[in-house]
């Protein structure tokens, strides 16, 4: 069975305090099958600033995908999560938790707050390259994402 391939590029969100794991995500998903873009925050709060098109982010697009991490200075993710789910112009955006943390109350309280699916990063650069490429196949590739901003047309 063949799998129809996304072909419109889409806009991803990766909110991510790591400049490294930050960087190598971005390479990663420039360069898959279809050319994406990519905007990259590192604390909670410039997140919701951006989602919310405050200041300087007043023309921004909405995502499409958003890759988030739990542990972010500022305002952590599971707060920004928790915002997210709660605002019905943020709500239909797929959340992608990708992590370090392995907690079980971690797991359990994101998919409570509605995380699309939640991923521990593996430690090792090459199981980590192989996680984002998963994320690639899956959420760019297989699955089907709404268009328009998740705004239902008249």
């Amino acid at each position: 069975m063949a799998v129809e391939q996304q072909v419109n590029p889409i806009s991803i969100m990766l909110i991510e305090d790591s400049p490294g794991d930050a960087e190598l995500v971005i390479d990663l998903l420039e360069h898959c099958k279809v050319k994406n873009t990519v905007k990259w925050v590192q604390d909670g709060e410039a997140a919701m600033a951006y989602l919310h098109r405050e200041g300087d982010h007043a023309g921004e697009p909405m995502p499409d995908l958003i890759l988030l991490d739990l542990n972010l200075p500022r305002k952590d993710g599971r707060e920004v999560l928790s915002e997210m789910k709660g605002d019905p112009k943020l709500k239909h955006i797929p959340v992608v938790i990708l992590t370090s943390s392995k907690s079980e109350e971690d797991i359990v309280r994101c998919y409570q707050l509605q995380a699309n699916c939640y991923i521990t990063k593996p430690v090792d650069i090459e199981q980590f390259m192989n996680v984002v490429r998963a994320i690639d196949d899956l959420w760019l590739t297989v699955v089907r994402l709404p268009t328009n901003g998740g705004e239902l047309l008249a």
